[in-house]
């Protein structure tokens, strides 16, 4: 008998601690959970069609993965996304996904827009201080959110320019590597253009500093000897206010 009431008592616990979890399981199992196929594919599409928007040219858009482990309760309206706040539109960003229904979920997906352009680089290697010419550059293909620094697409932007470093064949140009060129050289014998009350007036000078165009330099007039400064407005030429 005592053998059949150790049994029983056993049984009762086992039922005690098993009923509670095995309740939980049933009322897990009766939820139906957002599957996360449909939230990539949700994100992708919008982003997809986003890209095609902003930019111009090939371009590629992939996502990161989602926790296996997170459950969030299905959506009962179609997901909705958009770009979350501070998302770049070029390079590693993020997707918001929310459901709409009351008292939804908003989740944050992780994703990358690479856009493919043409862009110019150097044909040849270009020295340091080197007049860039048409055909010292080709243009190429290159992911532009590899180009933080910025880059050119049409050689009439930059032809003319000065090398500030030396460039190396297929590197792509971008701003940081050139400069205006010089249309004044220190030393040089330049033309003064003054204008007063309708009258221009030219005179021989002499500019005490380089320059490029809208750059104000120092210079010497011929023949008083005066310092005075101007504007360079194009090779050999400044303009002074009288």
């Amino acid at each position: 008998m005592d053998r059949i009431k150790r049994i029983t008592a056993i049984l009762v616990l086992l039922v005690a601690f098993t009923g509670q979890p095995m309740k939980t399981l049933a009322a897990d199992a009766a939820i139906a959970w957002q599957d996360h196929a449909s939230i990539r594919v949700t994100a992708k599409s919008w982003l997809e069609a986003f890209v095609d928007g902003q930019h111009q040219g090939r371009s590629e858009v992939s996502l990161g993965n989602l926790d296996s482990r997170l459950r969030l309760k299905a959506c009962s309206l179609p997901l909705e996304a958009s770009l979350a706040s501070g998302g770049r539109t070029l390079g590693n960003t993020t997707v918001s996904v929310r459901c709409p229904d009351t008292g939804g979920w908003n989740i944050y997906v992780s994703a990358r827009i690479d856009v493919f352009g043409s862009v110019l680089a150097a044909r040849q290697p270009l020295t340091r201080g080197s007049e860039v010419r048409e055909q010292d550059l080709e243009l190429v293909e290159r992911n532009l959110g590899n180009l933080p620094y910025g880059y050119y697409s049409d050689p009439a932007d930059i032809s003319g320019m000065m090398a500030k470093r030396t460039i190396n064949a297929t590197t792509v140009i971008t701003p940081q590597m050139l400069q205006a060129p010089r249309l004044v050289r220190r030393g040089e014998r330049v033309t003064l253009v003054a204008e007063t009350g309708g009258l221009q007036v030219r005179m021989a000078g002499q500019a005490m500093s380089d320059g490029t165009s809208g750059d104000l330099v120092r210079l010497r007039a011929q023949g008083s000897q005066r310092i005075v400064d101007g504007i360079v407005i194009s090779p050999g030429v400044i303009k002074v206010t009288l």
